[in-house]
Order: C-alpha cells, then sequence, then structure tokens
C-alpha cells in the first residue's frame, strides 16, 4: 500500500537567464520567488504557493521549454509500477525520482514527498 497526489508543477525553461524566466513567471502567477538560500545549483527557483499547498518552480533546462507536473508519493517504485500499468513508460531514472511518458505524450515525474500536506490529502493506493 502506499499513497501519492499531484505535487505541483514545474515550468521548465531553456533559457540562460533563469532569474528573468523566474521574474516573469512569479509576476505572470501572482506569486512571488523563494529568496532563502538553499541548495538548488542555480537550476531551480521555487514560487511560493499559498501555504505551500502546491510546489510551483521554474527550471533551467536544455531541453525545449514546456510546463510538466510531478506527482510525490511515499513509494517511487510503486507509483511508477501503478501508473505502468495504466501505460504509462519509464523515460529516465534521476537522482532519486522517474521521469515518465504518459501514453498521451506528456512527461511527468514521479517523486519523493515535497509538501507538507500529503499524509492529509494523498490518495491511497493498494
Amino acid at each position: 500500500m502506499h499513497k501519492s497526489k499531484l505535487a505541483g508543477l514545474i515550468i521548465d525553461c531553456q533559457t540562460d537567464d533563469l532569474p528573468a524566466a523566474a521574474s516573469f513567471w512569479s509576476q505572470a502567477l501572482g506569486l512571488p520567488e523563494d529568496t532563502s538560500p538553499g541548495g538548488t545549483d542555480g537550476r531551480y527557483v521555487d514560487l511560493l504557493y499559498p501555504d505551500n499547498a502546491l510546489h510551483v518552480e521554474v527550471q533551467k533546462v536544455t531541453h525545449p521549454s514546456r510546463v510538466h507536473l510531478d506527482i510525490e508519493t511515499d513509494d517511487v517504485e510503486a507509483e511508477v509500477e501503478r501508473l505502468e500499468l495504466l501505460g504509462a513508460r519509464r523515460v529516465q531514472q534521476v537522482k532519486t525520482w522517474w521521469v515518465m511518458e504518459a501514453p498521451t505524450g506528456q512527461r511527468f515525474c514521479v517523486v519523493r514527498v515535497q509538501n507538507s500536506n500529503f499524509d492529509a490529502v494523498a490518495k491511497v493506493w493498494g
């Protein structure tokens, strides 16, 4: 038995100017940038969603710009297997998470628990 839920939206930006991209999305969505010091290696800027209900992140990437979603889970392998049964396929493992592809071609990630509200709102599977 495991749990999962929508973790958030990741705005992938193929850019050399991540601060400008983050500023645009911050203003467009009305979400302030997280200015606290952190170990994001210069590739990520978090946008602060009210009550941390949703993770929104601007990410510097080398592939064409797009938006993808993350599904968070307390058991990455079990969630990946559940999604494979629905027709998704594994694309690439990155650190502790999997990049997946839906049967309709959209890419998304299956990640470890990210949000503090996970236990209260996650769906129980199996």
